[in-house]
């Protein structure tokens, strides 16, 4: 396994109280995150912690910047509990473009020191700038699903969501092809799921170039797209939900 650049495709089904559904075209990295400045040398339009079309910022992952990405997964594992494996950990995310950047969810592959994929990490992200991370190792794993992970929600991520629901994440192994699956139930009731379908290209000057043609600000497209589908939920009159934190701070009066 080396690091590489996926390109695919996300969609969206909700299925209550409305149905909603869209599809857009994503391009995202895939990268050794022990060789970040050297993955982002093999171009004059790509830099490592400095502007450029393309560029990796540290600034854009859980932690302090100061520190490397292991160093900072390490203490992040550590406080929910998880063993970080001692192998090669590989960061799926989108990359900034003219400097900016918005991840809404970033996935850490974990191997250990024999190649075996043992534990991955959600690092989410939403548009109030805050981060949670759901760490999914071998013991959260569903029974005969080694890639399978049911857990509570605990982060506020879409207002028209409420806190009181459960996600699935499933994962393929990275290979030629790359899917994630996250599912969700409200209540009990299934509400929504969005599939990642990806296909490998190489870490490469020329495949970079053909992506930041095809992508030229990505993450621009992203965040645009969130506020785009937000006020078509909004148009179709798909309950608000109060960030949890504006609730704590100003309860309702009974």
């Amino acid at each position: 396994m080396d690091s590489a650049l996926y390109i695919g495709t996300l969609e969206h089904r909700r299925f209550k109280p409305r149905r909603h559904v869209f599809t857009y075209n994503v391009g995202m990295a895939f990268l050794d995150i022990d060789r970040l400045p050297e993955l982002c040398s093999i171009s004059r339009w790509l830099s490592y912690d400095r502007w450029n079309w393309a560029s990796f910022d540290n600034r854009d992952h859980l932690g302090d910047p100061k520190l490397t990405i292991r160093e900072r997964l390490t203490t992040d594992a550590a406080k929910s509990g998880t063993a970080l494996p001692d192998g090669p950990i590989y960061l799926l995310t989108n990359l900034r473009y003219l400097g900016y950047c918005f991840n809404p969810v970033s996935y850490y592959y974990c191997h250990d020191r024999a190649g075996e994929l043992r534990t991955i990490l959600a690092e989410v992200h939403n548009t109030w700038r805050e981060l949670h991370t759901y760490w999914m190792p071998p013991s959260l794993a569903e029974p005969g699903r080694a890639f399978s992970y049911r857990f509570p929600k605990k982060f506020h991520v879409s207002p028209f969501v409420s806190m009181d629901c459960d996600y699935r994440f499933s994962f393929g192994r990275p290979g030629d092809r790359l899917g994630v699956k996250v599912s969700m139930w409200e209540k009990g009731e299934f509400l929504f799921d969005a599939t990642m379908r990806l296909e490998r290209r190489a870490w490469s000057h020329a495949e970079l170039a053909r992506f930041l043609r095809r992508f030229p600000w990505h993450t621009a497209k992203v965040i645009s797209a969130i506020h785009w589908e937000a006020l078509r939920l909004w148009l179709k009159r798909v309950p608000v939900f109060t960030h949890p934190k504006k609730l704590a701070a100003h309860p309702p009066v009974s």
